[in-house]
Parts: C-alpha cells; sequence; structure tokens
C-alpha cells in the first residue's frame, strides 16, 4: 500500500515537471521524450514516467508512440481553430456566469490578476505577465461556480496555455483584461459578452500568426540541414 503511494507521489511530481517543461517551451515541439532518458534525467523509476506520459497524453500535451516513448505534440492550424470553438462557446459561459456570480471578494481576486499583469507588462515581463494573465482568467473560472465547466476547462488547461498564451503586445493584451473586468465588475452581459468574443478572437488570430512563423522557422531549418548534410557527403571520384 506505502508502495503505491510513492509510486503515485512520484507519478505526480514528473507529471509536473514534464508538464512545465512542455509549455515553458523547453521540450519543443516534435520532440521525443523515451521512458529510459525521462526516468534517468528525473531519477525515478520507469513505472511513474509511463503513468506521467499517459496522464500528459489524455492531456493533448504527448502523443503517445509505440515501445515506450512519446513525442510533444505539434499543433495544426485544424488543431487552433478547433480548440478556438470549444474555447469560445466555453469561455463566454465562465464570464457571463461569473458576471452574474461573482461577490465582491471574487471580483477583488481578478483585479488583483489585472493588476500584477498591468505590472509585468510595463516591466516587460513576459513570463510574469502571462502567469497573471492566466490567473485572470482562472480566478473567473473559479467565480462560475460551475463544476462542470471547471472540469473541462481543467482537461484543456495544457493546451489552452500553449497554443494562447504568447502574445505580441503585453500591454495590450493586459487593456483587452482591464476592459472585460470593467463589465465584469459591473454584471453588464451584454457588453461582456461582445468583449470576451472579441478578445478570443484576437488570440486565436495571433496563436494563428504565431503557428505559421513557427511553420516556417521550421521548413528553413530542415532546408539548412539538408544543405549542409550534401555539402558533407563527398561527390563520388574527389
Amino acid at each position: 500500500m506505502g508502495n503505491e503511494g510513492g509510486v503515485e507521489l512520484e507519478s505526480a511530481r514528473v507529471v509536473r515537471a514534464l508538464r512545465d517543461s512542455i509549455l515553458s517551451g523547453q521540450r519543443a515541439p516534435g520532440e521525443r521524450l523515451i521512458e529510459r532518458e525521462i526516468a534517468d534525467e528525473l531519477a525515478v523509476s520507469r513505472l511513474p514516467v509511463r503513468e506521467a506520459i499517459r496522464q500528459l497524453t489524455s492531456e493533448g500535451l504527448l502523443v503517445a508512440r509505440p515501445r515506450s516513448w512519446a513525442v510533444v505534440r505539434r499543433f495544426t492550424e485544424r488543431d487552433v481553430k478547433d480548440i478556438a470553438e470549444v474555447r469560445d462557446a466555453m469561455e463566454a459561459l465562465v464570464f457571463e456566469l461569473a458576471a452574474r456570480r461573482h461577490t465582491a471578494a471574487g471580483i477583488a481576486r481578478v483585479k488583483q490578476a489585472l493588476d500584477r499583469e498591468f505590472a509585468a507588462a510595463r516591466a516587460g515581463d513576459l513570463p510574469a505577465a502571462q502567469a497573471a494573465g492566466a490567473d485572470f482568467h482562472l480566478i473567473t473560472a473559479e467565480l462560475a461556480e460551475n463544476a462542470t465547466i471547471a472540469e473541462i476547462l481543467g482537461l484543456m488547461r495544457g493546451r489552452l496555455i500553449l497554443l494562447f498564451r504568447e502574445h505580441d503586445d503585453l500591454l495590450a493584451m493586459a487593456e483587452d483584461h482591464a476592459r472585460i473586468y470593467e463589465s465584469l465588475a459591473l454584471r453588464d452581459v451584454a457588453t461582456l459578452r461582445l468583449r470576451v468574443q472579441r478578445h478570443l478572437r484576437a488570440g486565436t488570430e495571433n496563436a494563428l500568426r504565431r503557428l505559421a512563423r513557427n511553420d516556417v522557422q521550421a521548413v528553413a531549418l530542415r532546408t539548412r540541414t539538408q544543405a549542409q548534410v550534401r555539402e558533407e557527403i563527398p561527390v563520388a571520384g574527389e
């Protein structure tokens, strides 16, 4: 019984470590995760690594491969659009429910996250601005007080962070959140709905632009690599 508990704790630690490395960009899309190598890296047995890979595969961050390995998921344009459709429906509902149900203490927490986001954006602190922006959404989801929505968003959380976290203009994103906060605090559902829709649409467009840039960079890298290989291959007769 104690051993099972130990494996469970180790598995949770490995899940956190791998998830953080994927969401931070330390492990790039397409990178291989091999059970034996991860176990050595994190100083654990292969069993918690196997459980962690299974968990992150269910979250949509990894794609399982045969023979004890997986790869970091490489999202496509279709993936972005599919997830955006679900996100648009779910988050619009979240904000509407939060507008109707929030308390003074709850809305104060949203304001604190917004203030942190502005401070980080003005300082050019990308990780802190991203974390505060994510808190803005997560706290609002708590204020909606709907367990089913919270469960669904929890399953999608990793993919949402990975696809929609980076924005070209941190201050503009904070200002966008400020407009949403204003309508949320006033319980102005009609205006809130329009502002949330505009905000989510901007996030999708940004994710698609970033995906296109990454695709161009990947093609350029493959082209350079192929050219280098051709240069290294000796020509017959030389």
